[in-house]
């Protein structure tokens, strides 16, 4: 358990010299999700998980926002002593979360792998008033979805502002991918997710193509036929390749 301002995270450390892969979870996940990802990659890597604030093993906060999740990756990177850059591999909100904190530290990260993510969110009045309606048309499968790792221990409004938040800055992100750095690959999945409407997940997906199309240091590693709940379950030799791609970009091979 690691203390972190008004809380404390879950957070557990493979060890080992290989490189370090520091593991960034959707929104109301837990670390389980990457289970898969990680057999995949086997030891020759340093798998470092972690549990966000009111979600699977970590304590809760009063502070959920995403400048809350950004110092919480420093205080993991800095209590694991993690000195040699790690390559970042981030689903959902954590995809977002790993392209914020390249572009902050760019001498810090060896590079991102992005599993479904994008630079596209609902804004606007109309756009945060469907997210508390659809939150609050959940609230009584909240705590039963925070012990499947898929909520947190949290209200719906308090999940419905995480999502509004993210949403936001989502929307706000392609000027950041286009200003990035260092190597990034994304995985993207197909079709809808939970909440979303018919088509508009694919839609966001698109955007990326300007992104892709204006910065050399993002490609497109694969688009696999999961939907978004499910890539990690599903489609995780994709995403294991998709870091290995980075790791061999780095001078670092692995089996």
């Amino acid at each position: 358990m690691l203390p972190v301002d008004d809380t404390e995270l879950y957070v557990r450390d493979a060890g080992g010299p290989g490189r370090p892969v520091v593991y960034l979870n959707g929104a109301y996940a837990d670390q389980k999700h990457w289970k898969r990802v990680i057999a995949e990659l086997g030891t020759d890597y340093r798998h470092i998980t972690y549990d966000e604030r009111a979600r699977g093993k970590s304590k809760r906060s009063n502070d959920y926002s995403f400048d809350g999740a950004l110092r919480d990756l420093d205080a993991v990177l800095k209590a694991r002593g993690v000195e040699q850059p790690p390559l970042l591999v981030g689903w959902s909100f954590g995809g977002i979360l790993a392209w914020h904190w390249t572009d902050r530290h760019p001498d810090r990260v060896a590079g991102a792998v992005i599993v479904d993510a994008f630079p596209l969110g609902l804004t606007g009045e109309a756009g945060r008033e469907r997210i508390r309606k659809t939150f609050r048309s959940y609230r009584l499968l909240l705590p039963i979805a925070a012990r499947l790792g898929l909520g947190a221990r949290m209200s719906a409004d308090q999940h419905a502002d995480i999502n509004i938040e993210l949403n936001e800055i989502a929307a706000a992100s392609v000027p950041v991918l286009g200003r990035l750095t260092r190597p990034v690959r994304f995985v993207l999945a197909t079709g809808d997710s939970l909440g979303s409407e018919a088509g508009e997940m694919e839609e966001g997906r698109k955007v990326l193509d300007e992104v892709l199309a204006a910065n050399p240091n993002i490609k497109l590693s694969a688009k696999v036929a999961s939907n978004h709940s499910k890539i990690l379950r599903n489609d995780s030799p994709a995403v294991a390749r998709a870091v290995r791609e980075l790791a061999v970009t780095q001078g670092h091979t692995a089996g």
